[in-house]
Parts: structure tokens; C-alpha cells; sequence
């Protein structure tokens, strides 16, 4: 069966210990985020905290992802986003909570 998430010991020496939106090491669950979307041809991934991942589908559609791409610094000019890795930050790396929709 697939998972979005995989264990840490799925992923040994195959991804980086870093999440890709925020920075801060990777827990037991990490979820692998294509910065461009599927639905729009796109076939990298980065790995991704739950927490992380829910929070730019929360922010951004598809469509916007397929045109910010893999550039992180772009999705960061999002005010929204920007608060919430600063928020995230400090919290360790299975940290969980539930992620607002925008207003």
C-alpha cells in the first residue's frame, strides 16, 4: 500500500534529515511534497513535516504552486506562510496541530 508518509528508518540515506519549508529536522513521519503539483506535470519531491505540508496546501493552490515551483524563498513571501515556519520553529519535530484554512 502507498503512504504519503514514510518512517524514518523507509527513508535512511535516501532524503535529507532537514525539512524542506522549514528547516527543522525530520521526525518520524515525513510526508514528500511535489513542489509542483502532480495534476500539473510535476514529478520532484522534498520531504516535508506533516505540519509543513498541510500548511502550503492551506496557502496556495495548485495552480500557484505550479507557477512558484520548487522555490521555496517564493513561498515564503506569503505572510501567512512566513508566520507560521517562524510559529513552527521552535516545536519539536513530531509536533502536531491542527492547520486553519485561510479566512
Amino acid at each position: 500500500m502507498f503512504s504519503w508518509e514514510t518512517d524514518r528508518a523507509d527513508r535512511a540515506d535516501r532524503q535529507p534529515d532537514n525539512c524542506w519549508l522549514c528547516g527543522r529536522a525530520l521526525g518520524r513521519k515525513v510526508q514528500q511534497h511535489h513542489p509542483v503539483p502532480k495534476a500539473k506535470k510535476g514529478r520532484e519531491t522534498v520531504p516535508l513535516h506533516p505540519i509543513c505540508h498541510r500548511a502550503i496546501h492551506a496557502n496556495f493552490t495548485n495552480a500557484q504552486l505550479a507557477r512558484i515551483g520548487a522555490d521555496r524563498d517564493a513561498l515564503l513571501t506569503d505572510e501567512a506562510l512566513a508566520r507560521f515556519v517562524e510559529w513552527v520553529a521552535d516545536k519539536p519535530p513530531d509536533f502536531h496541530a491542527p492547520t486553519r484554512k485561510p479566512r
